[in-house]
């Protein structure tokens, strides 16, 4: 597939001039009872055919908005980012699977034919509500850095390959100890019902006769071996003959099978002798002597001592409506959390979808809060930073009323209270499923930049991630590359409670005592630094636009890129300047007035993510499920 290709096969992004961009009309939908299928509108607005041809045009479909309708299954249901994946959930819920099982299923089954985002070489992170016991769990999957490893070794590799800056893109110094097999276990422990040896069988048998590769997750695997090579040619990779064979030799085209029998006999391996194989067995002294060769200081003790974490989620409400729960640092959600509350001071509705007005509402609340990512968000064990204090009472209400929708903040600042706390401190895949008993899975599953750091160990069939990169090579920052350490990561799952108000007012004379909030909501968005703001405004086409799910994730889209990251050194002036908001096709005629306001701003350039949801119905009790339409994926039930 030609790379000029790429934006008309991605339904939302903007494949002409900005001018055109901005053109295209995206009227916000009536209000509508949020899991409802939206009924199409009595006219649709015409398309400007002169500045659109048609190919990567949105298919008028329900609200203009709209794609497709979403997916409705009294049973259960599943969203993944292939369609196979999402086959491979129902067919394991129509077993007698739970949620979880389903989930681990799916997610083998991305490893292998979506290996550009996500395999068991990378980190998990998930969210589950479990009906039985009526509680939500989080879990963090994420593995440390060599435990001999120094911020000196780090630095070196930095001065060698990125001007002592930064961490290098590939090769052994950004590989982090992988903690999916681990995160499979410990959910599978908690909330299995069958074999684990099950879950995994279908993607070892496709994995030996062949899994189907569609067009997109083809695109993005075609730009690994440009990427490996050269890095390889100049140092920074140290060994590519086992990545080459495993995906390169040739890499699969769409319409295409892939085969990759050395993770078959891995998966099947790993069914029969359980999570110690992979870090206490034959398998952790494999990967660990592959890596020491290729220079790392990861070794067996590092394997041997990985444990994940079962966490608490983080959970604010926003508009007394709906509770939405993130995973705190070393993940990025709490940053989602903050920009809600921060705009529940803005009557968004009123402002209306795509408005200048609103579109610059989110971006100045996503600067403040990402001014506070790049300071505080790293691995609590070692920053001492309580990840509370980025929603403590009040703190993100002061930070919008530096908020002016009318134009952009000069430049922007972490808020005192982070500041002092830290201070006295010296590529992805997202799916979602759910069953009939009501339990609910958000997960989240990567390798982080493309396809890893492009190193894959002797005969087993996966590349280990490269998350290590996000370490900060800063010795005062609280994200510091240091031994033992999880670095900062960019993916995160994420939960919604909601108040069945008709149900209350039913069941009740004073609903506002009888109307507590109930499991409603299991979505996601994939694509670094655009989650968080993925997140919210999926959460604001829900609440305060009225959209259906389907809706929800086919609106044009937002990013903005600018300002600190936290792999900065703490004294960068990088928190000077508006940055860039990038817009997404189906903004109407905002990019003019969005400069005006001080802003630079550009078309189609961003990576504007990759949606996945399932929602309940009150009404009916049926789940919703919904996907998305700049991807390959699919969402389905039974």
């Amino acid at each position: 597939m030609k790379p000029a290709l790429l934006p008309a096969l991605i339904g939302g992004a903007c494949a002409f001039a900005l001018s055109a961009c901005a053109q295209t009309p995206a009227p916000a939908p009536e209000a509508a009872p949020a899991a409802a299928v939206s009924p199409a509108p009595d006219a649709a607005p015409q398309l400007d055919n002169a500045a659109f041809p048609m190919t990567g045009q949105r298919p008028e479909s329900g609200h203009p908005i709209a794609t497709r309708s979403a997916v409705v299954a009294p049973n259960g249901a599943a969203a993944t980012a292939h369609p196979l994946a999402t086959q491979t959930a129902i067919d394991v819920l129509k077993a007698g699977g739970s949620a979880v099982d389903a989930a681990i299923a799916a997610n083998a089954m991305l490893g292998l034919v979506e290996p550009t985002g996500n395999g068991i070489g990378g980190d998990l992170f998930a969210i589950v509500w479990d009906p039985q016991t009526q509680k939500l769990y989080g879990y963090n999957g994420s593995g440390l850095s060599a435990m001999d490893a120094t911020l000196a070794d780090a630095q070196a590799k930095a001065d060698q390959f990125e001007d002592g800056k930064k961490l290098p893109k590939y090769g052994a110094i950004t590989v982090t100890v992988p903690g999916t097999v681990d995160g499979w276990f410990a959910l599978h422990e908690k909330f299995g019902k069958r074999p684990m040896a099950d879950n995994l069988a279908p993607t070892v048998r496709y994995a030996r006769s062949g899994a189907p590769i569609p067009e997109m997750i083809a695109w993005y695997w075609s730009r690994g071996e440009s990427r490996f090579e050269p890095a390889f040619e100049r140092g920074e990779l140290e060994e590519y003959a086992n990545a080459k064979k495993t995906y390169f030799s040739p890499a699969p085209v769409a319409g295409s099978l892939f085969q990759n029998p050395d993770l078959a006999n891995t998966l099947e391996t790993l069914g029969a002798k359980g999570r110690n194989e992979f870090y206490k067995g034959v398998m952790a002294r494999n990967m660990a002597n592959y890596l020491g060769r290729a220079g790392s200081k990861l070794d067996y003790d590092d394997f041997s001592a990985h444990k994940g974490e079962w966490i608490e989620p983080i959970c604010i409400e926003y508009r007394g409506e709906v509770k939405v729960c993130e995973l705190g640092p070393n993940t990025q959600g709490v940053a989602a959390l903050q920009m809600l509350e921060m705009l529940e001071t803005f009557d968004l509705k009123s402002m209306g979808f795509g408005s200048a007005d609103t579109v610059t509402a989110m971006v100045e609340a996503k600067r403040l809060a990402f001014a506070d990512r790049a300071l505080g968000y790293s691995d609590p064990a070692f920053s001492g930073v309580d990840p509370s204090i980025f929603v403590a009472p009040g703190y993100n209400a002061r930070k919008a009323e530096l908020i002016d929708p009318s134009r952009a903040m000069p430049e922007v600042a972490p808020g005192t209270e982070v500041t002092d706390a830290v201070l006295r401190q010296g590529d992805t895949t997202y799916l979602t499923v759910t069953d009939k008993d009501g339990m609910m899975v958000s997960l989240i599953q990567s390798n982080y930049r493309g396809m890893g750091s492009g190193l894959v160990a002797d005969g087993m069939g996966f590349m280990f991630q490269d998350r290590g990169e996000l370490f900060s090579l800063d010795p005062d920052h609280p994200n510091v590359f240091e031994g033992g350490k999880r670095p900062f990561h960019t993916i995160i799952p994420a939960f919604a409670f909601r108040k069945d108000l008709p149900g209350c007012q039913v069941r009740a004379t004073a609903p506002e005592l009888a109307c507590p909030y109930e499991p409603w909501l299991s979505f996601g968005l994939m694509g670094g630094a655009t989650q968080p703001q993925g997140h919210v405004q999926i959460i604001t086409n829900l609440i305060d636009f009225g959209m259906g799910l389907q809706e929800a994730g086919d609106a044009a889209r937002w990013e903005h890129d600018g300002g600190c990251e936290p792999t900065n050194a703490l004294g960068d002036d990088c928190n000077t300047g508006t940055g860039k908001v990038m817009l997404e096709r189906g903004f109407a005629g905002i990019a003019d007035d969005l400069e005006a306001r001080g802003y630079e701003v550009a078309c189609c350039e961003a990576n504007y993510g990759g949606y996945q949801a399932i929602m309940r119905d009150f009404r009916s009790g049926a789940w919703i499920a919904a996907t998305e339409m700049r991807k390959d994926g699919s969402a389905d039930g039974y």
